[in-house]
């Protein structure tokens, strides 16, 4: 009898050593998981932070580099700066997680984000003495991780036809961006509204498409009907002495610009005299396609403005000055 209790007892007191090993063990692991994960917390912190600081330094560098390459007077000056603005800009964004990075002090680029957040496009210029520009620009996807970029090399000059031609990202009809409209069709393409500076007769406005297939982009589709032929892309050319109106009315689906035209008839094939006549055309989305619309009753179109027209970061300059010296 006595032998059944002692054995009972030690059963009793070997569980509850056992329990109290196991509570020891739980509160070590609890303990070395929690410092694990405060250090990788605080390396991911220290990383991101890091990251951060990379980002702002190369930001304060490509400010003043743009800066240079739109207002220094010397076009060898400005050609210097915009190489060096390229390989700064392209080291930046080896940066993990410069996707999420704006580069808002940065005045020289267009930087616009798709609605949908899958890429941004970079764009910017350089203008040359004899009144010509050259388009620079990169397409970067948004990864959530590495680094997947797209530049765009300006092949205007070899773009005999631009409107019915479509092209890779190495043989970019060259602009400056300002807008982005996604249209999700049977194959998903985005609309691209931009600036073309053009030479020192005439400017150009463009509405082209940029799409992606197999880790490939291309721009330009045939999408626009009307106006007497189909097009890739569409390219307008007016006067340097004037300006045009060319916008984005997503309530209506409509792509609304000034109707162009000569001031006088005799001038019809010099698109470098054409200027805005007080009317409005347009292009309207239907079934994934653009059907061109002409004589838009702007009654209907909102008046306000809320779509980033271009400004050229040099015309702005000027004016800046001017206003300081007012101040003054």
């Amino acid at each position: 009898m006595l032998s059944k209790i002692y054995v009972k007892h030690k059963i009793i007191y070997i569980y509850r050593q056992l329990i109290k090993f196991y509570n020891v063990i739980k509160k070590i692991a609890l303990t070395v998981f929690s410092l694990l994960l405060c250090s990788y917390c605080f390396a991911q912190h220290s990383d991101e932070s890091g990251n951060l600081k990379q980002l702002n330094f190369y930001q304060d560098s490509l400010k003043k580099l743009g800066h240079a390459l739109i207002n220094n007077e010397n076009e060898l000056e400005r050609k210097n700066a915009n190489y060096k603005f390229l390989s700064t800009l392209a080291s930046a964004l080896k940066t993990p997680n410069s996707f999420l990075f704006p580069f808002d002090s940065v005045k020289a680029i267009t930087l616009v984000n798709s609605p949908d957040n899958k890429f941004r496009i970079f764009t910017w210029h350089i203008a040359f003495d004899d009144g010509s520009y050259r388009f620079y620009g990169a397409v970067q996807l948004n990864t959530g991780g590495s680094l997947k970029l797209f530049p765009l090399g300006d092949y205007t000059p070899m773009i005999k036809n631009p409107e019915d031609t479509i092209t890779d990202n190495t043989k970019w009809y060259g602009a400056q961006y300002y807008t982005i409209i996604p249209v999700y069709a049977a194959k998903p393409y985005y609309v691209l509204l931009g600036w073309k500076g053009n030479n020192d007769k005439s400017t150009k406005r463009v509405i082209d498409v940029i799409s992606f297939q197999n880790d490939k982009v291309a721009l330009g589709m045939p999408i626009f009907d009307g106006n007497k032929k189909k097009r890739d892309r569409v390219v307008f050319e007016y006067t340097r002495q004037t300006s045009m109106h060319l916008k984005y009315v997503p309530e209506q689906h409509l792509i609304v610009f000034d109707h162009l035209a000569p001031p006088d008839k005799k001038m019809k094939d010099r698109p470098e005299t054409y200027g805005a006549d007080f009317t409005y055309d347009g292009y309207r989305l239907k079934d994934g396609r653009w059907e061109y619309v002409d004589n838009l009753d702007m009654r209907n179109v909102p008046e306000e403005r809320d779509e980033q027209q271009y400004v050229d970061p040099k015309k702005q300059a000027e004016l800046d000055r001017q206003s300081l010296k007012k101040g003054n």
